[in-house]
């Protein structure tokens, strides 16, 4: 069995038994029961955490306020921005690369894919880290929070998991405009903080990585929907392209020379691991003077073989996994991160456009015209996402 797919089954059989035997304790939000709900767990876990830390670190952290604020509202203007260009872009060049999409560990057509173990994990710690710094700057300013806990979306069993921190909401709604931003920018700031600090950890250990792997090859990470050149050709998933036409491919950068020297309708003598094969070269979608080969490719490493003869050949995945990892963390904090500060409803942007519409408008204007905004935007993620899906 698939490593991947037992640590998701393990996973789901392991959160499906706790929430079982702390049925009591959880709240149920049934959607289409029982195939859709959504069970909440509180508790009050990582309130004292919260606590100490925004006495601790107090004074630091309303110097700090301001600088959050800019960034929550810059990267609200850069993410609505994004959005929309990006939307333009799809209406011009259909074959262009989707904004935004599900994240997700499925293989399927219009999901990034993240594997299950590196998804689970990032999906854990940036929630964690979005929330606890929700509850650390709203304990700064001396406001209650009621209590955290995770909660998680049901497809019958636990599929996707979050975690929230409960703020009194009456109380922060009558707290100074400023104070309520901070606490609304305070989750995404940490997201955009995080991610840096895993990208640096990141290109620390990163040298390293020339000792413990190296590229051998191209792997065939899946097939492009329409039956084009690779799967034609008897290509499959799983494949190590080693070679095409006697060019020896270690790179995803020599295969990449190797197929520019070619036009679309000629053909490429491919050796895999597997087998070799004639493949009739296609043209790319976006550009049909260039040939396209249909299959979705990854750079594969092995283990250097002095490396792995004097510490293992699993120091040396564990190596290769934790780099990923580190990656994942990065790129994740920073989507996550700055999509919350789209400016709609219930998001942290949503609800930082609405502080500050407040604060130059009449109440009934500003809801107005957040109401419009923020169905506007949603408009644009929906069409951009359905770009994904559908192309």
């Amino acid at each position: 069995m698939n490593g991947e797919l037992l640590v998701a089954i393990v996973f789901i059989a392991l959160m499906g038994l706790f929430l079982w035997h702390q049925r009591k304790k959880v709240e149920v939000k049934k959607i289409l029961f029982p195939f859709l709900y959504f069970v909440m767990y509180r508790s009050s876990a990582g309130l004292r955490l919260m606590d100490r830390i925004g006495r601790r670190f107090e004074r630091l952290l309303k110097a700090i306020v301001p600088f959050v604020i800019a960034l929550g509202f810059l990267g609200m203007i850069v993410i609505s921005y994004s959005l929309v260009s990006n939307l333009l872009l799809l209406f011009k060049e259909p074959a262009a690369a989707s904004g935004v999409g599900l994240v997700l560990p499925i293989k399927a057509k219009g999901i990034f894919y993240v594997p299950f173990s590196y998804w689970i994990i990032s999906i854990f710690i940036i929630a964690g880290v979005h929330e606890i710094s929700h509850g650390i700057f709203a304990r700064v300013y001396k406001m209650k929070v009621k209590s955290s806990g995770f909660a998680f979306l049901n497809v019958f069993v636990p599929v996707i998991p979050a975690a929230f921190v409960e703020p009194d909401e009456k109380e922060l709604s009558r707290r100074p405009a400023k104070e309520q931003l901070a606490v609304f920018a305070a989750g995404p700031f940490a997201n955009v903080i995080f991610a840096f600090i895993f990208l640096g950890i990141f290109f620390l250990l990163a040298p390293l990585g020339e000792k413990v792997v190296s590229a051998d090859g191209v792997i065939v990470d899946g097939l492009a929907e329409g039956n084009f050149s690779a799967e034609r050709a008897g290509m499959l998933p799983g494949d190590l392209i080693l070679s095409v036409d006697s060019f020896n491919v270690k790179t995803m950068e020599n295969l990449s020379l190797a197929l520019e020297k070619k036009k679309p309708g000629e053909t490429a003598s491919i050796t895999t691991n597997r087998s070799s094969h004639k493949v009739m070269l296609g043209s790319r979608p976006d550009n049909a003077t260039r040939p396209y080969l249909g299959a979705n490719l990854a750079q594969h490493f092995s283990i250097n073989e002095g490396f792995s003869s004097r510490y293992g050949e699993f120091s040396g995945r564990a190596f290769l996994w934790l780099l990923e990892l580190l990656f994942f963390l990065y790129f994740l904090n920073i989507g996550i991160g700055l999509f919350n500060l789209a400016p709609m409803g219930p998001l942290d942007g949503g609800r930082m456009l609405l502080v500050g519409l407040q604060k130059f408008l009449p109440e009934d204007r500003a809801r107005a015209l957040w109401k419009h905004i923020g169905i506007i935007l949603f408009v644009v993620v929906i069409i951009t996402m359905l770009f994904a899906f559908l192309r």
